[in-house]
């Protein structure tokens, strides 16, 4: 299986013929998610609302001119907050999508997924 990644410069969106991720599960409209827990779901959806509404709760605060310090620590849980939900959807990612395609005897597929790992552990690092 070929893997084709082309990066817009413009904004970083990425096109894939094929991901290389073994979970086959592909539509014209992108790659899916592999053996997703209904309920690491709900609760990854629950969190992102609550989180907007962190959000939300920033605007306001900016608006209102509240102090600095305040703001900047609601940002630190909103940063933290956001970490949780990315460590349970790289959790699901290892779990299924990487070992299927690791474990799928495909070594394309096998060094593409190690490869965009590795991006992934880098972006999530900085």
């Amino acid at each position: 299986m070929a893997t084709v990644t082309e990066r817009d410069a413009g904004d970083g969106l990425e096109a894939h013929a094929a991901c290389g991720c073994g979970c086959a599960a592909h539509d014209e409209a992108g790659r899916k998610a592999h053996g997703v827990d209904t309920a690491i779901k709900d609760r990854n959806l629950k969190r992102l609302r609550r989180i907007e509404g962190q959000v939300r709760g920033l605007q306001k605060m900016v608006e209102e001119d509240r102090y600095c310090a305040d703001i900047l620590t609601q940002i630190a849980s909103v940063h933290e907050a956001l970490r949780g939900v990315g460590r349970e959807l790289m959790r699901n990612h290892l779990k299924h999508c990487a070992t299927s395609a690791i474990r799928g005897g495909d070594d394309q597929a096998a060094e593409s997924m190690y490869d965009e790992l590795i991006d992934m552990m880098y972006r999530s690092a900085r």
